[in-house]
């Protein structure tokens, strides 16, 4: 009898120890590709600098969106980074987001 309390008593205790894995999911994007954006750059240009975008919006071809996300359960770290492609007749115009974006690329203010 002892022993089996033992054992359960061992049970619960590696069932409290539990590792949840890191999960990332989306769009691995590094800077350096990023530095790669032109103003011109074709959709397939770009498609061959970045990859294909997690989103595409279903009312315009014309917005691209590129989402990463990271998360790690065991130490309660989260983080989300977003950019935002804007194509004109097919080509890059302009583009904005959580990376540093190329001057050329940056959205121009109206104020």
């Amino acid at each position: 009898m002892i022993k089996k309390l033992s054992f359960l008593a061992f049970i619960f205790t590696l069932s409290a120890c539990v590792y949840r894995l890191d999960i990332q999911q989306g769009n691995i994007l590094a800077q350096r590709d990023i530095d790669k954006l032109r103003p011109e750059l074709t959709k397939n240009q770009v498609v061959f600098v970045l990859g294909s975008p997690v989103i595409e919006d279903s009312f315009t071809d014309d917005k691209w969106t590129y989402l990463y996300s990271y998360e790690n359960p065991n130490r309660g770290i989260k983080n989300i980074k977003k950019l935002e492609l804007i194509f004109k007749d097919d080509k890059l115009i302009s583009a904005e987001g959580d990376y540093e974006i190329p001057e050329a690329l940056k959205v121009k203010s109206t104020n």
